[in-house]
Formats: C-alpha cells, structure tokens, sequence
C-alpha cells in the first residue's frame, strides 16, 4: 500500500518511514507540487484534519491514502505553550533551533529549570470513504539547556519519564519506543 504523507518535514517522514516500514511511504512533495496548507485549526486534530483533506484533495485519486501528522510539545507551567504552535513558536520562518531556544529563553526569563512537559501527536487518514484520527502522547519533563544532537524539534531539551539523559542524548531505538507519533502510528497501523 502507498501512503501519501501530508509533510515535507524530514524529521517526521523519516520517524514514519521507520515505523510503519511494512508500506510504502512518500511526502507529498514527490507527487504534487509544493502548496502552503494553511493550519488554522485550533488543536493538533483539527491541524492534522486540515493537512490530510488538502493533501487529499489536491492529489484527486480516490485509490490512495494520505496521512498527516501535527504534533507538538506543551508546558502545563507556560499555559501549555508552545502546543499547537510549536513549529512556529519564534516566528513563521523559523527553524527548530530557533523554536527550541525560543522555550529554553522563555525558560530562563521565568527562572525555570526544569518543569513537566508533554508532546502530543494526533494522527490523521484519508481515504476516499472516511477520515480516521489517532492520538499519542509522551510524558517527562524540559531542561532549560539543549543536549545531545539526535531526534530533531525540542527533543535535546526534553527528558522523557524514567529517563536521565535527553531524547537529543538518547539511542534512537528509545526514542521510538517512547515516541507519541511512535504511539499514535501504532494505533493508525491497525487501521492501515
């Protein structure tokens, strides 16, 4: 089966690649021509809904899938900041060094060195009879400094439940294992 992924973001494509390596799997950059998807929703299921229909609608072939996932991090503390907004969190044009050192000087302003945090990833599938949304969550706590180079996003500031070291410093069989877009890909793989 080909799954068409509503992202360009490499990060993700490669983290759903390896999860669900039993199907083939494209960004739909390599079948459409770029398009800005607007997401306006105002949760990670409405942004992901958003993704999947654009993409879907802009391919026109009622035999394939699409899928699309808007994920992100929230503090409880910063009034679950940056959450939907995290890959815009210092800006439009940002990078994810600038969104992760965006958090780590919001961190420092409010004299926090480490506080609960969150990443939620919701999971969206078109096909040409319904939409299907999933959930999946990963639980720790953010340090007020970047470590580690691994993963991608704010993973070098974030320290996962059970765990010392950062998702940055971590081997990247852990971080599949914990991910939330791990979690929620388990959970759209019985669907698929």
């Amino acid at each position: 089966m080909k799954i068409i992924l509503a992202t360009s973001n490499k990060g993700k494509v490669k983290e759903i690649q390896n999860t669900l390596s039993g199907f083939e799997i494209v960004p739909f950059e390599e079948v459409l021509e770029p398009f800005e998807i607007i997401e306006n929703g105002k949760s990670f299921k409405e942004n992901a809904i958003i993704k999947v229909k654009a993409v879907f609608k802009a391919i026109n072939d009622k035999n394939i899938v699409v899928l699309s996932d808007d994920s992100g991090i929230s503090v409880p503390i910063m009034g679950n900041r940056p959450g939907i907004k995290s890959a815009r969190y210092a800006g439009e044009n940002a990078t994810a060094r600038d969104n992760l050192y965006k958090l780590i000087d919001e961190m420092k302003k409010r004299n926090i060195k480490k506080t609960s945090a969150f990443y939620t990833a919701c999971i969206a599938l078109a096909t040409d009879k319904a939409i299907f949304t999933v959930h999946g969550w990963m639980y720790g706590k953010i340090i007020d400094e970047a470590r580690g180079e691994k993963g991608f996003g704010y993973d070098p500031m974030f320290i996962p439940e059970g765990f010392d070291n950062t998702l940055g410093e971590l081997d990247e069989s852990i971080k599949k294992e914990l991910s939330h877009r791990s979690k929620a890909l388990q959970r759209i793989k019985m669907l698929l």
